[in-house]
């Protein structure tokens, strides 16, 4: 019996997870991808495997299953990670009625701790001790550095599952059993198309009946922190608490939605929430906000960067606050409740993309990709 085959295009986290879960199923696996090597959305993140970001359920079990994946291959292929958890920060009182909430809902569900000030100062030397009344530590989270995450992954797989990787080849065309670039062809049982931000390049009358916007993010990076400071855990602020689905799902964040609404307006208009992380090299990055629409302006805003700084510092502090980088990313994003974009657009052709419903793909790709290649998430028919 002949070794079954798949050809997956796009070297993202989602390709790759999709390579990694094929090769452990004892498939023959070929990555395209158009540019010499991963620059996409994928890179352009925090590097946070985020399992707080997401509802209980099916999406905080596949979150868990990444979370293992991630820390296998960190392992295996030598992969920089901090498994130091999350820290959500608490200024006022709506706040920490919200964490407060969060925790009383998650126990027995989710490894947390309510801390008091002088515990979350120990935890994190990054705070801003003026009126902190606490955070919420979560065990789950951890960093890893996409800009060298991604390559060492691409390596690792080639050489522990002989995965083969096509870089330069766009990919110009998909039947059932086949993908051109340009003149060239290549075979297989399976396809998985996996291009992130650029999904209308293939397949376009399917996604223009798609529920897919894209969302524009700006982020910042911070020079590496002198004489070894570590920040502990990955930092949010409140702002994170309205901006991620799974606090408003057991917590009233309605008073701190008001009162930001007043406050801080013009964050709330740039889809702006403040979060920070560390890799290895010392690097603080910060961000982010988040845009929404089929067609960005390449063109960043200095006064959204400033809005970001400006209340990171109502929070946190580091010993060297100068800018290394700022850039911009962009991810697909669905525009109704579904968690990810699975379409089966010809007999053995599929399409995988906007995981957690857009920008969560480094906490949610493995397990995704575990679940397709199990059965156990079936894609839909493309729509019409």
């Amino acid at each position: 019996m002949s070794t079954p085959t798949a050809l997956v295009v796009g070297a993202g986290i989602a390709g790759l997870a999709m390579a990694r879960a094929l090769s452990l199923r004892g498939t023959r696996v070929t990555v395209l991808e158009r540019h010499e090597r991963a620059v996409g959305a994928s890179i352009r993140n925090f590097g946070m495997v985020w399992p707080i970001g997401v509802r209980n359920g099916v999406l905080y079990e596949r979150a868990l299953r990444s979370r293992a994946a991630w820390l296998e291959l960190a392992t295996a292929a030598g992969l920089w990670h901090d498994p130091a958890g999350s820290l959500h920060v608490a200024h006022a009182q709506d706040e920490w009625d919200v964490l407060g909430q969060y925790y009383a809902a998650n126990q027995g569900l989710r490894p947390l701790r309510l801390l008091n000030a002088v515990q979350a100062k120990a935890l994190s030397p990054a705070l801003v001790t003026e009126g902190l009344r606490g955070a919420l530590h979560g065990g789950d989270e951890l960093v890893v550095d996409p800009r060298q995450a991604l390559p060492q992954l691409a390596g690792y797989l080639q050489a522990r599952h002989q995965v083969q990787f096509a870089w330069a080849t766009p990919v110009t065309g998909v039947e059932t059993g086949r993908v051109w670039s340009g003149n060239r062809r290549f075979d297989a049982d399976e396809v998985y198309l996996c291009n992130g931000a650029e999904f209308e390049q293939l397949f376009p009358q399917v996604h223009a009946a798609a529920p897919l916007t894209r969302c524009k993010l700006q982020m910042l990076r911070l020079v590496a922190q002198p004489d070894g400071f570590r920040m502990g855990p990955a930092l949010c602020g409140g702002l994170s608490l309205i901006h991620y689905p799974g606090f408003a799902e057991v917590a009233d964040i309605a008073p701190l939605r008001e009162r930001c609404r007043h406050e801080y307006a013009g964050l709330l208009e740039n889809g702006i929430h403040v979060m920070a992380s560390q890799n290895g090299a010392g690097e603080i990055a910060v961000g982010d906000s988040h845009a929404y629409a089929h067609t960005h302006d390449p063109f960043d805003q200095h006064a959204i960067n400033a809005r970001i700084l400006a209340y990171l510092a109502r929070f946190a502090r580091f010993p060297d606050m100068r800018l290394e980088q700022t850039w911009h990313g962009i991810y697909p994003r669905l525009t109704n409740e579904q968690s990810e974009w699975v379409v089966e657009v010809l007999p053995g052709v599929v399409l995988v993309n906007a995981l957690g419903g857009g920008g969560l793909g480094m906490t949610l790709a493995f397990g995704l990709a575990e679940d397709i290649v199990a059965g156990r998430l079936r894609p839909q028919p493309a729509p019409v």
